[in-house]
């Protein structure tokens, strides 16, 4: 395809990358505008563009790689933990529209407000109303 992704291009080699792990279906690279050192991207070498259009195999392939990969990176920079995260769709800040999910190290006090998000409540009946939905759904 004409437009294809950043990350089909990594894949390709036509876009350098920092490297840190490769197997026949995943590649995991430091990030180039980390949050934190030590960022990376845990990538599906077959494009996939969400989670959901991604087949259950190479999902559970990519939360392998990165549970191997996680605490490593944290050693690695001597962080004292770590996110995971996956950015689904442009309204949740997705700016690839490739599947990856990011390891974030943390470290005490770095001020980063991925934890720390404004919350919500919701009006009577709301939950309860809102769970039945989901619920529902999931029985299709």
């Amino acid at each position: 395809m004409a437009d294809e992704c950043v990350f089909c291009k990594i894949m390709k080699g036509e876009i350098p990358c920092c490297k840190i792990y490769e197997d026949d279906k995943i590649l995991a690279f430091l990030d180039i505008a980390p949050v934190n050192k030590g960022h990376m991207l845990v990538v599906p070498k077959k494009h996939f563009e969400t989670l959901e259009d991604t087949d259950s195999e190479t999902f559970k392939e990519i939360m392998l790689v990165a549970k191997k990969i996680a605490p490593v990176i944290t050693k690695a920079v001597n962080a004292q933990g770590f996110n995971l995260g996956f950015n689904n769709k442009k309204a949740a800040g997705q700016l690839v529209p490739h599947l990856h999910i990011h390891i974030i190290p943390r470290f005490e006090n770095d001020d980063l407000t991925i934890d720390k998000q404004p919350t919500k409540k919701y009006a009577e009946k709301e939950m309860r109303e809102t769970a039945e939905k989901i619920r529902n759904l999931l029985k299709k």
